[in-house]
């Protein structure tokens, strides 16, 4: 591949926002290289990319941006989400305001921003992806703004517990304690969201419950928030019976990656057997996110298109 060189110079020169800029052991601008595949030199305030001509344009852009808010230090989180910003195109857009303590939380790609207008406008949206585009915290984040603004009066959050039943009496403890740590990154979402002592509060007054998806069954959850995560490892029984736990006034947010199915291979996802099923059922709202919405560090939707690719492949072969 041709090597371009593309050469920026940045101006007014102004050490402080050089060092925000470039982050100790200049480890923000690792991240930049990491996103556009380039490698980037630096004298003082002069920079140097070299890579594709596409990219290392791209890569001079992104020193720009950054060195505009480089006023204030900039955190590895900064500069990936400021990463995600630029490349999907959403740098400087505001997206949907969420009630939540995280006063930066908005949409970071125009699908993040389709996700949470959907929510807010269906009784029931699908969150469908790779892992890293937001499916778990914005739904998260969308049922603490419904619980704030006082249009639910409680959060039901649940996952299926083990991908297989018979493996959760081997793990130690109690049943609280044996399905925990299933339950864990829906708790994180919500200490980061409302913060501990909150939550805590509201777990004990029953406004917010966090619970394996046996426990659903049989229930009725009106005026309700619910969230079922890791929804590619329910069966196609167990996701009807959650859908059918909806009540009055409730509204339900199904996340689910299909890459990442751990039920034995005889057995059909209940996420992938509602797509079929209820694609075109009015009311209902899918989101299908790519690689391309990925939040997380730049390496991790480059993954994700590799693993695609190859199971491409082995489908095709599979074929002939």
């Amino acid at each position: 591949m041709k090597t371009d060189i593309v050469e920026l110079r940045l101006a007014p020169e102004d050490n402080r926002r050089l060092a925000n800029l470039c982050g100790p052991m200049d480890e923000n601008l690792r991240q930049i290289e990491a996103a556009f595949d380039v490698t980037i030199g630096r004298r003082g305030a002069s920079f140097r990319f070299s890579g594709d001509a596409a990219q290392a344009e791209k890569g001079a852009t992104a020193i720009e941006h950054f060195y505009n808010r480089a006023h204030d230090t900039l955190s590895l989180d900064d500069i990936q989400l400021g990463l995600v910003e630029i490349t999907r195109g959403r740098a400087d857009e505001e997206g949907p305001a969420l009630r939540t303590r995280r006063a930066d939380l908005r949409a970071r790609t125009p699908r993040q921003g389709d996700y949470i207008e959907q929510i807010r406008s269906h009784d029931i949206t699908f969150g469908v992806g790779p892992a890293g585009t937001g499916k778990t915290y914005l739904a998260v984040a969308c049922a603490v703004d419904a619980l704030e603004r006082e249009q639910v009066k409680r959060i039901v959050l649940t996952r299926p517990a083990v991908e297989a039943g018979e493996r959760l009496g081997f793990l130690p403890g109690d049943l609280t304690q044996k399905v925990d740590p299933y339950l864990r990154p829906l708790y994180d979402a919500l200490y980061d969201l409302m913060g501990f002592d909150k939550v805590t509060r509201l777990i004990e007054r029953h406004a917010i419950e966090v619970a394996p998806l046996a426990f659903m069954r049989g229930r009725t959850l009106n005026h309700a928030f619910i969230i079922l995560d890791e929804a590619q490892n329910t069966t196609a029984e167990q996701m009807q019976m959650f859908l059918t736990r909806i009540g009055f006034g409730a509204r339900a947010v199904v996340t689910g990656d299909p890459t990442q199915i751990d039920l034995p291979k005889h057995i059909k996802s209940g996420l992938m057997d509602a797509a079929e099923v209820l694609g075109d059922v009015r009311g209902i709202a899918f989101t299908h996110f790519l690689s391309e919405d990925v939040v997380r560090h730049p390496l991790v939707g480059r993954i994700v298109d590799a693993y695609a690719a190859r199971r491409a492949q082995t489908e095709a072969r599979d074929k002939t």
